[in-house]
């Protein structure tokens, strides 16, 4: 049996697949295959083109479908081959080989909510290649397996399950059109799931039955007997958006955006299942989604800097300097200039290569004094004047001197606007331009690859002014996928949360790029209160991160470090409640920690009451959280 060896190149895995080239293994050994996580928590099962995983040793994915539909009738008229049934393209894959391998490697993110992040799973690849059964008789020695062949490629780390296909390099080119994904996730009967419709919609906590349209990823389960399932997808960068439609009660199906047109080596996007005891573990547990992604394409990071931003909510001269001044005042970074700038934003007379005339300023004076005074400046700008004139702004924006760009109103879903958002993201790095992508964007880890994406929307934040439940479920869900631009406000009225709700996000809310007062006027009394002391010293960006407790729509404790001091943020639904902090996630010794929490009675607008008090490490702090409240905590070692 001769062999031949090689390794895939897309996306830098570092996937050894096999192939055999003079001979198969007879389908009377195709047998299911098992991989299970280097801690044996996890196990996946496969059997041709199903699969089974369980968790724990109890069953959280029955025996599910994997594969694609693909439509290439045109492509084989065009080779003479007779046109085969192309709706269930993998029903007569034979599997020809596998390989089982081992990595496990440690990292260091430019930035992120961990130092340094591992990386461990054992892989199995299964390499499939088309049979003949019901095919008819291939003509011209045209030999199918030539161009028909996938793998499936399969990782089990201890926070979760991963699969893609992958379709090999062949002798010529193949194109393949791919016209969706036959890829379910059959639950067990009773589970319920958080049910959102879109990128910024309510969740609805429901049943995997009755009337479903589709629902966001992540998607965030529950099964009968309490074990937390979550599904995402990872590294969708030049591919369709998946979401998950109900295929019958109980059976969920990737449901692609549209079709998908590739050329052979490509890898499609993860599928990826988390589970967990505690909702906790999900949290702990999504450094997986960087992992599964390929390693920083940007040699030179240099001007790659996270950091807190505040928008001028005035766009005149006077409004802009004045925000200028104010961010050095709190000890922000960024000052960011909204939509409005160029003109009408919706216009494709607006050009943003300008200031428009009317405003009383000019980008490069702004630059220069934002400069004078330590600060970046951001700049919005709707996709539809980056897809008109990109490559003339990109190399402007750099000569006047901008530090990043907000993405507005970006299409998403479809892969023609997935490919050309992701190519803006890497052309916006050749300019030493970072990027904060808004609207319905959800990341899928690219900021590994490209970490000039510090954040982006995707997320019912501040523009919809959300209640405390909806805040209490994001950890668990948007936030499992990537950092959400959630916009925090504290002076605004709208707001339907406390003070100390609003202050707990810092920490319990990743973002890079971390914009503040978003709705609000906070001068000249931005300095009200001593509880904002905690939003000049929480940083965006973290050593160590560990959520403590928390049940989704209820309650979370996120606890972050920087250096040797902790923040910690706590919040709680619209029920108030008492939560217990314990401390052992701090190294031995004495801290003192300042504690803001919400106090009706105290003697400040804010409602929120300043203390101080010394802790040992492995102690515990009670905090009696209002409703719709929150407590914000520094702990700085003596």
């Amino acid at each position: 049996m001769k062999l031949k060896i090689y390794r895939t190149t897309r996306f830098g895995l570092a996937a050894v697949m096999l192939h055999l080239a003079a001979a198969f293994y007879p389908s009377s050994v195709c047998m299911a295959q098992q991989l299970s996580s280097p801690d044996g928590k996890y196990t996946i099962s496969i059997d041709g083109m199903s699969y089974s995983i369980s968790y724990d040793g109890q069953p959280i994915i029955l025996e599910s479908q994997m594969g694609v539909d693909i439509d290439n009738r045109l492509f084989e008229s065009a080779l003479g081959v007779p046109r085969g049934e192309y709706r269930n393209w993998c029903s007569d894959l034979e599997l020809r080989g596998q390989v089982q391998t081992t990595a496990d490697t440690t990292w260091t993110p430019l930035y992120g909510e961990n130092a340094r992040i591992r990386d461990h799973y054992n892989q199995l690849v299964l390499h499939y290649e088309k049979g003949s059964n019901g095919q008819g008789t291939v003509s011209q020695g045209y030999d199918k397996r030539k161009y028909y062949a996938m793998d499936i490629i399969v990782r089990a780390y201890d926070e979760g399950i991963a699969f893609r296909y992958h379709f090999p390099e062949t002798s010529n080119s193949l194109f393949l059109h791919i016209t969706g994904e036959r890829t379910t996730f059959r639950m067990p009967q009773g589970t319920l799931a958080w049910y959102e419709e879109w990128a910024q919609g309510p969740f609805e906590k429901r049943p995997l039955s009755g009337e479903w349209y589709e629902s966001e990823r992540p998607l965030l389960m529950q099964t009968p007997g309490g074990t937390y399932v979550a599904l995402l997808e990872a590294a969708m960068k030049d591919y369709a958006r998946g979401k998950f439609r109900l295929l019958r009660d109980n059976e969920l199906q990737v449901s692609l955006y549209g079709c998908a047109d590739i050329i052979s080596p490509y890898d499609t996007p993860w599928r990826v299942v988390m589970a967990g005891q505690r909702a906790v573990d999900l949290i702990n547990h999504k450094q997986l989604i960087l992992n599964l992604n390929t390693e920083c394409q940007i040699r030179d990071t240099g001007w790659i800097k996270p950091g807190k931003a505040f928008r001028s909510t005035r766009l005149d001269r006077a409004g802009i300097f004045r925000s200028i001044d104010f961010c050095k005042a709190m000890g922000f970074d960024y000052v960011e200039l909204d939509a409005g700038w160029y003109g009408p934003e919706g216009k494709v007379a607006s050009d943003a290569r300008q200031v428009i005339p009317t405003r009383d300023f000019t980008m490069p004076e702004v630059c220069q004094y934002a400069r004078s005074q330590g600060i970046g400046v951001w700049i919005y700008v709707n996709q539809r004047a980056l897809y008109r004139q990109l490559d003339e702004l990109l190399p402007l924006y750099r000569q006047w001197g901008i530090s990043g760009i907000k993405f507005g109103f970006v299409q998403i879903g479809n892969q023609q606007w997935s490919t050309w958002l992701h190519d803006a993201v890497a052309k916006c790095a050749e300019h030493h331009l970072m990027v904060d992508i808004h609207d319905e964007y959800r990341p899928t880890g690219l900021s590994r690859t490209y970490p000039n994406v510090l954040t982006q929307e995707g997320i019912a934040g501040n523009e919809e002014m959300p209640d405390a439940t909806h805040n209490t479920l994001l950890p668990f869900t948007r936030y499992l996928c990537g950092p959400a631009d959630y916009t925090l406000c504290y002076f605004n009225s709208r707001v339907k949360n406390t003070r100390g709700h609003q202050l707990a996000m810092a920490a319990v809310y990743y973002s890079p790029l971390q914009f503040y007062f978003w709705y609000d006027t906070p001068f000249p009394n931005g300095w009200e209160g001593d509880e904002l002391q905690f939003w000049r010293h929480c940083p965006t960006v973290f050593d160590e991160s560990l959520a403590l407790d928390g049940i989704p729509g209820e309650y979370i404790v996120q606890a972050r470090r920087s250096g040797q001091e902790w923040f910690v943020g706590a919040m709680t639904n619209t029920q108030g409640r008492s939560v217990t902090i314990g401390t052992d996630f701090l190294p031995t010794g004495k801290y003192e920690v300042r504690i803001y929490n919400d106090d009706p009675t105290a003697d400040t607008s804010s409602k929120v009451k300043s203390e101080r008090r010394t802790v040992k490490s492995g102690s515990s702090i009670k905090l009696n959280l209002q409703p719709s409240g929150g407590a914000a905590l520094h702990f700085i070692p003596k």
